[in-house]
């Protein structure tokens, strides 16, 4: 199984899961080319090589309007030293938001700025003018996001894994602060800088054909952080409501080593946290946070080969006879969505001459006793039975490629001495309905 896993020794940042990642990329600069063409409102993505402890590595930085937010919290930070009191009464809420870019890491510029909607106002932000910037600083709401999110150009997969992680972000935000997910609002160039971190990781999640994510336990670290309503214990509330039931741990260094979205894009994606699977390891990323420590400030992933358990896998299954089909094809959804790796149903007849259906469920060993909650919970069945098996499997990829037809993916297997493709069916099936033909004439036209 293509297995990716990310030591998250030092904190996760979204900046740093999309340098680590691009780094496994043969062809990085083709990546930014392709992300920064995305529309992603005013966003510039570019890499630079970096070391940190004699590790090599690579930094990503981004830039909105022209601007690296990064460097524009560092100058309101020095700002604030002067002006704070001055500030105080008539924009504290505004001001202290950049601050909550800052906090005392220098992980990332991603931090999403959560503001109750009676707080919006239209007044002057003198700061910026002693700044000599003239990026004027507007929310964006959860919808605002999500028509951003729903123009780019990626796959519908793509897409609805950038939805889920910002939903996690918003969800932990207002439950950390009391307010409806409706009125959270974004500060915008943090958003538009999140956005493309989170896009990023999406879109590198798909190109690198990763079938399992592992994570290791997340160091958060320790101290607090400001934020718009004051001094907040390190993890943030936001980040230790998204990181909740993962393995965390802190005290080793001061400051804030993951950020709510590195805490959204890790719980998203990661099948499990714990220690590094046996793998065979084929390619190995640095991505670089902003801040030195002692310690080498980066994320490290490390892609390649696992053979769970021997390749061993758990095959659940059950009879069901009074079940609709309604029910079932609930009941199936919610299994892959918990993690199966597969689920069928076979016709079968059963007792008192009953039609019926043979449910099974195929699953990873570790996920047996899950599978089998859920398939008590969500079917009538009184009993699951079970059994191990070993399977083979080819190794599988993603290849996009650029047509006449637009951006294409071909699936890609390869194995004991086999080598086959096709087209991806959403893309097919995108091609026929733009063309008017028949799948099978999208795909011959896709394959010539």
């Amino acid at each position: 199984m293509r297995t990716l896993y990310l030591d998250c020794g030092m904190g996760a940042a979204g900046d740093m899961l999309t340098a680590a990642l691009l780094e496994l990329l043969p062809d990085r600069e083709g990546f930014l080319k392709e992300l920064n063409g995305l529309g992603i409102p005013g966003v510039e993505v570019a890499q630079e090589p970096c070391v940190k402890c004699g590790i090599r590595g690579t930094h990503v930085s981004v830039r909105v309007n022209g601007v690296d937010e990064a460097d524009v919290m560092h100058e309101h930070e020095h700002h604030h030293h002067h002006d704070e009191e001055e500030h105080k009464h008539h924009h504290h809420h505004d001001e202290e938001e950049h601050e909550h870019h800052h906090h005392d890491h220098e992980h990332e510029h991603e931090h999403h700025h959560e503001h109750e909607h009676e707080h919006e106002h239209e007044h002057e932000h003198h700061d910026h003018e002693h700044h000599g910037h003239e990026h004027a600083h507007h929310h964006s709401s959860v919808r605002d996001i999500g028509a951003v999110i729903d123009a780019l150009p990626v796959s519908e997969k793509v897409r609805g894994d950038i939805h889920a992680v910002y939903g996690l972000i918003a969800e932990a935000e207002s439950h950390a602060h009391g307010v409806p997910v409706t009125e959270i609002h974004f500060h915008e160039v943090g958003t538009m800088d999140a956005v493309a971190d989170v896009t990023a990781v999406c879109l590198l999640m798909e190109r690198l054909g990763v079938e399992q994510v592992v994570v290791s336990p997340v160091h958060v670290g320790s101290g607090h952080v400001h934020c718009a309503h004051g001094i907040l214990p390190v993890p943030a509330p936001a980040t230790a409501h998204i990181l909740r039931g993962a393995p965390i741990y802190g005290g080793k260094v001061k400051g804030e080593l993951c950020t709510p979205t590195g805490a959204a894009l890790l719980k998203h994606f990661a099948a499990r946290f714990g220690d590094m699977p046996v793998m065979q390891v084929e390619a190995i990323g640095y991505g670089m946070g902003r801040k030195d420590f002692e310690m080498a400030n980066c994320v490290r992933a490390m892609l390649g080969q696992t053979q769970e358990g021997g390749g061993e896998v758990a095959e659940l299954t059950c009879n069901l006879d009074d079940m609709t089909p309604e029910a079932l094809g609930f009941a199936q959804e919610r299994l892959l969505e918990a993690g199966a790796l597969d689920v069928w149903t076979v016709a079968a007849g059963m007792k008192k001459n009953r039609p019926g259906v043979v449910l099974s469920v195929l699953c990873r060993p570790e996920d047996r006793e899950k599978m089998a909650g859920l398939l008590f919970l969500h079917t009538t069945t009184l009993g699951v039975r079970e059994q191990l098996c070993r399977r083979y499997t080819l190794e599988r990829s993603v290849v996009t490629e650029d047509t006449a037809y637009g951006p294409v993916r071909r699936k890609v297997a390869q194995g004991y001495g086999v080598t086959r493709e096709k087209v991806e069916y959403e893309d097919a099936a995108r091609v026929a309905r733009e063309q008017g033909v028949s799948l099978a004439q999208a795909e011959a036209l896709l394959r010539g």
